[in-house]
């Protein structure tokens, strides 16, 4: 297997290290032909131009790692050769050009991923287990609480939701295993926070998922106390009993007895390109494929409209 690696930036060079080390790499696409020097004395094939190494190379999919404006050109160019995409989060900043982008892969059968690394983490994989398991009952309530100060460089304006945020609604889904039904949510910029015109950099948001779940959700990318992990910090509810997820590590709490829980080594946690190449091979739809982030998605842009409206609205998710 082998991949045509689009995007060179900070993101794209950890890609290429990547697939450089486990032996899948074809070639490089970056517009700026400087970025070239990142490659040292590797002798992989550099382009410039996608429709050019598409032409010359014989790829078995591609990794799209190009800034989100970029993600749909890129996408369709690869579709347009009917290759597999593994693609970083978002599909697209625009929420009706990511539906699009699902509906083609889905129609004309071509494997397409995005990149969801957060619940590949071992521990999140772990507190899986223990609710699967029936550890605290039936999930009742979910809070969470993330602060870091992430102040960085954009070529967009920065939104906590679609450049964070979203990580941690993809967790929601996956640790409850049930889709949201309706949001209410805040996004501002705060006093104190950035210059940055436009700059959504804190979030509050009550959710209600299926089965009667609530969940609340704090977060800021402004923060100068304390730091949570990039996952942040978790509290779970259930019927009988109660999971925290405190700077990763587990606390089970049942009957009054607290058992803390940091070995997490009886969980398979596969990183996103080894659950790519797996969901190839078996030739099944990927955990996280565009299809399914489409679900997560839609829980970003609904609350992006119910903080625009200043109500409470219904989740509508695309057919």
């Amino acid at each position: 297997m082998k991949a045509i690696l689009v995007g060179f930036g900070v993101a794209g060079f950890s890609w290429y290290k990547r697939l450089r080390d486990r032996g899948l790499l074809a070639a490089v696409v970056e517009t700026d032909p400087a970025m070239k020097e990142k490659m040292g004395s590797d002798n992989f094939p550099f382009y410039t131009s996608l429709a050019e190494a598409l032409d010359k190379e014989q790829a078995d999919f591609l990794v799209n790692v190009t800034s989100p404006m970029a993600h749909t050109v890129v996408n369709n160019a690869a579709f347009d050769r009917k290759l597999p995409v593994l693609c970083e989060k978002p599909i697209s900043f625009d929420y009706e050009e990511s539906i699009q982008i699902v509906q083609r892969a889905e129609r004309e059968n071509i494997p397409f991923m995005i990149a969801e690394n957060y619940r590949c983490n071992a521990g999140i994989r772990k507190l899986k287990q223990l609710l699967e398991q029936g550890a605290i009952g039936r999930i009742s309530t979910i809070d969470i609480l993330f602060y870091r100060y992430h102040h960085v460089q954009r070529k967009y304006t920065v939104s906590l939701l679609d450049d964070i945020g979203v990580h941690h609604f993809d967790m929601i889904r996956y640790l409850s295993g049930a889709e949201g039904q309706s949001v209410y949510a805040e996004l501002y910029n705060p006093i104190g926070g950035w210059e940055e015109e436009g700059a959504v950099i804190n979030t509050n948001a009550i959710i209600d998922m299926e089965g009667g779940i609530k969940v609340s959700y704090t977060a800021s990318i402004a923060s100068r106390g304390n730091q949570t992990p990039w996952a942040g910090n978790w509290r779970i509810e259930g019927t009988e009993g109660t999971i925290e997820y405190i700077d990763q590590v587990i606390y089970h709490i049942r009957d009054g007895v607290t058992t803390k829980i940091d070995d997490y080594s009886d969980v398979q946690a596969p990183d996103t390109l080894k659950e790519f190449l797996a969901s190839l091979e078996e030739q099944r739809e990927a955990e996280t494929s565009g299809s399914d982030y489409l679900k997560t998605q839609t829980l970003v842009h609904f609350a992006k409209i119910s903080s625009t409206e200043g109500r409470k609205v219904e989740i509508k998710h695309p057919n």
